[in-house]
């Protein structure tokens, strides 16, 4: 074919044209974290933008962290806020409440933006610095350009031999010595870093993915045993699951205190060797760890729909962390009791501290399940005794009651298990979405084979809970006894003698014997 040349230079100018431009609407983030105030615990932030096409530029930092659903106070650290120009000009930061400062003046600029972030109170959702160790909650310590999430970003940690730290661990993609990057700000928050003098235990591999423990100030215990222990929890999991979806994965301990929190290839946890001296100490802490790991499957993957993409600037609401949470606590007992670290009376035991908890609390009358994820962000997570219930006891209780009958129903070929792997499969998978509530109740019932309103009614109303119309299924029984001392009744689950043979196997495929 023959063509004309100048038009065809002219079609080709455009082109070019239009590929420049494109450019102009991706700007480069990098940040330089500087530890060199540790000893005032003072993290120096320094943010580099490059190509910002904007006149006007909206600087955030977030309210919250995900996994953790409370609003926090993050701005209130952030101090001594200044923007400049390449060439040394300051540009003007008016600050909005309640997170925000726009800056304007902006276009076709490289912009320094310095500030300060004050890190002083221990919290697995906070950042914290002082001489021997530094946490950062990227939530906590990143401002971000509204309108630009889902940009890569890269970043330097600054002063680690000033400081005497030799170790950094992140979930984040190394690129240099103290370097790292991330695809998008969502992946940057969801990636905390810990430095330090740090300590790890040896690398264990499952399906040829490369998991470790490590943190600061690990203490004094059988580091072979709870190490074999995380392994087994991890064989686990995955084989529940049937996929490993991370490339590689990191146990953080951040020290002695309280909480953790998940995230897609970590997880940072609360953590103090010296109290792990007996049988009883290692399986509780086998239950928080193997909680906090199962979340990178039933949270950050398997997720409500209202659960990502993030607002950062406020409260994100579901009704189903009883789901998300609830479901979890269930799984932490089931997968040790998969793994051998606890046996079946451990297991029964779990659910009978659920069921007294929730039977001698008044709260139970008075608000849902769903009613308690909603409101969480006010009545905290663990809810207020005698006015509200904690997802995190009833939930693994109606996640029980709804396990024993998909089993019922489907004559133990089914169980919350298929629910589990149907969701991760289909939803984040497949769809790569969270679903409904309605969704969720759908699953259930598809696999079941059959309606499951009567389980579900205890999910969104407070209708008490009938324990032995499920728990016969497997020839178990809820008995009630009266505590003199204090005259609360107390609840125990008990195995019936004359079970049937359908009773039998759900028993001891629940158990997981």
């Amino acid at each position: 074919m023959k063509i004309k040349l100048l038009p065809f230079l002219f079609i080709l100018s455009l082109l070019f044209a239009c590929v420049a431009e494109d450019k102009t609407y991706q700007p480069e983030f990098h940040y330089t974290v500087s530890l060199d105030d540790a000893s005032n615990q003072n993290f120096g932030m320094t943010l580099t933008v490059k190509g910002m096409d904007q006149d006007t530029i909206v600087l955030k930092l977030p309210q919250w962290t995900p996994g953790y659903y409370q609003l926090m106070d993050f701005t209130s650290d952030l101090s001594q806020l200044k923007v400049m120009d390449e060439i040394g000009n300051e540009l003007k930061a008016t600050f909005n409440e309640p997170n925000a400062w726009t800056v304007t003046e902006t276009k076709n600029k490289e912009l320094t933006i310095t500030y300060s972030i004050k890190a002083d109170r221990k919290f697995v959702v906070q950042s914290y610095i002082d001489t021997t160790h530094a946490y950062i909650v990227p939530t906590n310590n990143f401002l971000y350009i509204d309108g630009y999430l889902n940009q890569p970003v890269t970043i330097d940690v600054a002063g680690m031999e000033t400081c005497g730290f030799s170790d950094l661990i992140t979930g984040l993609t190394k690129t240099g010595d103290f370097a790292w990057s991330a695809p998008d700000f969502d992946i940057l928050y969801d990636s905390p870093l810990l430095a330090g003098k740090l300590d790890r235990l040896p690398v264990f591999e499952i399906g040829g993915i490369r998991h470790q423990f490590g943190g600061f100030m690990l203490g004094d215990f059988n580091r072979e045993e709870l190490n074999s222990n995380l392994e087994k929890v991890v064989e686990a999991a995955t084989t529940l699951m049937g996929d490993i979806p991370y490339g590689d994965y990191h146990f953080i301990a951040i020290g002695p205190g309280f909480g953790g929190i998940e995230h897609l290839n970590n997880t940072t946890i609360s953590f103090d060797g010296n109290k792990i001296q007996t049988e009883a100490e290692m399986k509780d802490v086998m239950s928080f760890i193997a909680h906090e790991y199962f979340h990178h499957y039933n949270v950050k993957r398997i997720r409500p729909y209202e659960l990502g993409p993030f607002d950062y600037d406020g409260i994100n609401r579901t009704a189903q962390l009883w789901i998300s949470e609830g479901l979890t606590v269930y799984y932490e007992y089931m997968l040790t009791r998969i793994a051998g670290i606890t046996n079946e009376d451990d297991l029964i035991s779990s659910f009978e501290h659920h069921i007294n908890h929730v039977e001698n609390n008044e709260g139970r009358l008075k608000q849902s399940l769903v009613q308690s994820s909603y409101n969480t962000w006010e009545d905290g997570p663990f809810g207020v005794q005698g006015k509200t219930i904690s997802y995190y006891q009833k939930g693994p209780l109606v996640g029980l009651l709804l396990d024993l009958s998909l089993r019922q129903a489907t004559q133990n070929q089914k169980s919350l298990d298929d629910v589990m792997r149907y969701l991760y499969q289909q939803y984040y998978q497949q769809e790569q979405r969270g679903f409904t509530d309605a969704e969720f109740q759908q699953v259930c019932e598809n696999i079941a084979g059959t309606l499951l309103t009567d389980v579900f009614e205890y999910v969104h109303t407070t209708r008490e809970l009938d324990y032995n119309q499920y728990l016969q299924y497997a020839g178990l029984d809820l008995v009630k006894t009266m505590d003199r001392n204090t005259g609360r009744i107390q609840y125990s689950i008990q195995k019936l003698n004359n079970v049937n043979a359908l009773q039998q196997e759900i028993l001891k495929s629940w158990l997981r014997e």
